[in-house]
């Protein structure tokens, strides 16, 4: 019995180093810092999607605990040092996240997180596309709207629709029972279980224009009505 042994081969393992290095090297070129930020929070994440995993602290044994937080992504302590005038920083870091479970989750992984001061979205996706390009041997990358996506798989678009026909649309698609008010749950159901699963035939996209009901620290722009209102 080997239960002792990694469950990465090192041969994995010098790959990983190999694209960290990789990764360091392309920021480095673009003059974006590299920072290492607190791994525990005193506040969990304001996500309603994304449950944070607790912790009990005692600053010495004979204080009472207090609960603390994993951080489920570097950004709140990165847009601090934003604020405290850092320019372009990124970082690689564990990132912790309740209910994660699956053979595209972990509770415990690695992210890359980056911010760009004066960057749009648009400048940014060029960014991404010159980091993974060469790695996965990537001409380009389309982009598609949030709405596009939900017109071509779905035929509606979600700023047209209403909570009823969400709710009638998930359950021709998905077996679930559940009472929720909210349209982005029902959205964010749909886009998971029906929609990714198609863009697989892609190597990559970029889904651009997410509703702004679901804009979380991200700067909204235009407007729009029913469920998805407009875009982020």
């Amino acid at each position: 019995m080997n239960s002792w042994q990694p469950s990465a081969s090192i041969e994995m393992l010098h790959k990983r180093a190999e694209l960290f290095s990789y990764i360091r090297d392309f920021f480095r070129q673009r003059q974006v810092l590299e920072v290492d930020t607190p791994v525990l929070s005193q506040c969990a994440v304001s996500d309603p999607f994304i449950d944070s995993i607790e912790v009990s602290y005692r600053p010495t044994l004979a204080h009472d605990a207090q609960t603390m937080y994993l951080q489920t992504s570097p950004e709140y302590a990165m847009k601090r040092l934003l604020a405290a005038g850092s320019g372009a920083i990124y970082q690689m870091g564990k990132v912790y996240r309740n209910g994660e479970y699956g053979g595209r989750h972990n509770p415990e992984f690695t992210m890359l997180e980056w911010y760009r001061p004066g960057f749009d979205d648009a400048r940014l996706m060029d960014e991404v596309e010159a980091l993974i390009g060469p790695l996965l041997a990537l001409k380009s990358v389309p982009r598609v709207r949030y709405s596009d996506l939900f017109q071509r798989y779905l035929g509606f678009r979600p700023e047209e629709a209403e909570l009823e026909q969400l709710i009638s649309v998930t359950r021709e698609h998905i077996d679930i029972q559940m009472d929720d008010s909210d349209p982005d749950s029902w959205l964010n159901l749909l886009m998971s279980h029906v929609i990714e699963p198609q863009l697989a035939e892609l190597d990559a996209v970029f889904v651009t224009d997410y509703p702004a009901s679901q804009a979380a620290l991200a700067q909204a722009r235009g407007c729009g009505r029913g469920a998805g209102g407009g875009p982020v």
